[in-house]
C-alpha cells in the first residue's frame, strides 16, 4: 500500500468498494470492511491484480481477522431503474449499513461518495491500490460476485458465465445473441436491449 494519509481524529475506518458495474448480468456487489490494526493482513491489493487462488485465500483471512465486514448489493431491476452508478452507490451504502460495528469514517473507492451515508466519508481514486481497507473490500466483493457467476453457470451452462463472469466479452455477446437474455440480465444495458429487440 502507498502512504495514504488517513483523516485525523478517527479510529474505526471502513473501506468500501464495488464489483460488477460493467457486466450485463447479475447484481452489482459491494463490500465494507473494518480491519483490525492488531491483526495485519499481508498481500492486500486491488482484487483485479490478484490470482483467483490468492483472492480466495485473502478473502478467508479478511473474514477471520477483520473487526467487521459486510456485503451489499443492488439487483438487476434496481440497476435498470436507477442506472448503474446510482445502484452502485446504493449497494455501497447497504454494505456500510450492514456492518456489525458502525465505522467512524468511511473510505470509498473511486471519485464519488454514496449520498446517504451516516458517517463522514472520503472518496479515494484508485483506493483499492492505496488503502488496505478498500483493498480488503474489493477482494470480498470480487469473490462474492464471482461465486454468484459460478452458480449462474451451473443453472445456465450454455451461457459460459464461469468464463466471462457476465462481462461483455466476444464469447458472451455471441451467446447472448444466440440464446437471448435471461431474467437475470440488466435490460437497460445496450447489448441486452439489442438482444431483446428494444
Amino acid at each position: 500500500m502507498t502512504d495514504f494519509q488517513y483523516p485525523e481524529g478517527y479510529q474505526l475506518f471502513a473501506g468500501v468498494d464495488e464489483v460488477g458495474r460493467g457486466p450485463l448480468v447479475g447484481a452489482v456487489v459491494t463490500a465494507a470492511v473494518i480491519l483490525d490494526p492488531a491483526k495485519p493482513i499481508a498481500g492486500l491489493a486491488d482484487s483485479k491484480k490478484l490470482s483467483e487462488k490468492k483472492r480466495l485465500a485473502l478473502a478467508n483471512e479478511i473474514k477471520q481477522k477483520a473487526l467487521a465486514w459486510a456485503l451489499g448489493r443492488a439487483e438487476p431491476a434496481e440497476i435498470d431503474q436507477l442506472n448503474i452508478l446510482h445502484a452502485s452507490m446504493l449497494a455501497m451504502q447497504r454494505a456500510v449499513d450492514a456492518l456489525a460495528i458502525s465505522p467512524q469514517f468511511v473510505l470509498v473507492d473511486g471519485n464519488r461518495i454514496p449520498p446517504h451515508l451516516k458517517q463522514p466519508a472520503l472518496a479515494v481514486v484508485k483506493g483499492d491500490a492505496k488503502v488496505a481497507e478498500i483493498s480488503a473490500a474489493s477482494i470480498l466483493a470480487k469473490v462474492a460476485r464471482d461465486q454468484e457467476m459460478m452458480e449462474l453457470d451451473k443453472k445456465y451452462p450454455d451461457y459460459a458465465f464461469a468464463q466471462h463472469k457476465g462481462y461483455p466479452t466476444k464469447l458472451h455477446l455471441e451467446k447472448l445473441a444466440e440464446l437471448g437474455p435471461l431474467p437475470e440480465y440488466r435490460r437497460s444495458f445496450a447489448p441486452v436491449k439489442k438482444a431483446l429487440g428494444l
